[in-house]
């Protein structure tokens, strides 16, 4: 968790660097130093995320690290609230079919 925090840190702070670079003095060198230290960052909280987190926790926590900036900081917010794992999903359920009585098949209406 600490090296998420770190890269959550580094991801966020990198990206302002580089905003406010771009929208005022647009300097080569802190872009060139800043550009690759952001993507790094982001890589490695992408990585950190899926690393860490447990399989089943609650829908979104892992997909949350993919959001350019602020994907770290999301992660880490939804890890500390302590949402408990959901539960365990099926295929049938991820279909969205219902099972009936019969044999877990569908019935379909004519």
């Amino acid at each position: 968790m600490r090296a998420l925090r770190i890269a959550a840190a580094v991801e966020l702070v990198t990206l302002a660097a580089l905003l406010v670079n771009l929208l005022t003095v647009h300097t080569g060198a802190v872009s060139s130093l800043g550009g690759p230290v952001h993507g790094t960052a982001y890589l490695a909280v992408i990585a950190l995320t899926w690393a860490t987190t447990p399989v089943n926790t609650t829908r979104g926590t892992r997909s949350r690290s993919v959001v350019p900036g602020v994907g770290g900081l999301l992660v880490l917010r939804r890890l500390r609230r302590g949402h408990p794992p959901g539960p365990p999903v099926s295929r049938r359920s991820r279909r969205g079919g219902r099972d009936s009585a019969a044999g877990g098949r569908r019935s379909r209406a004519r």
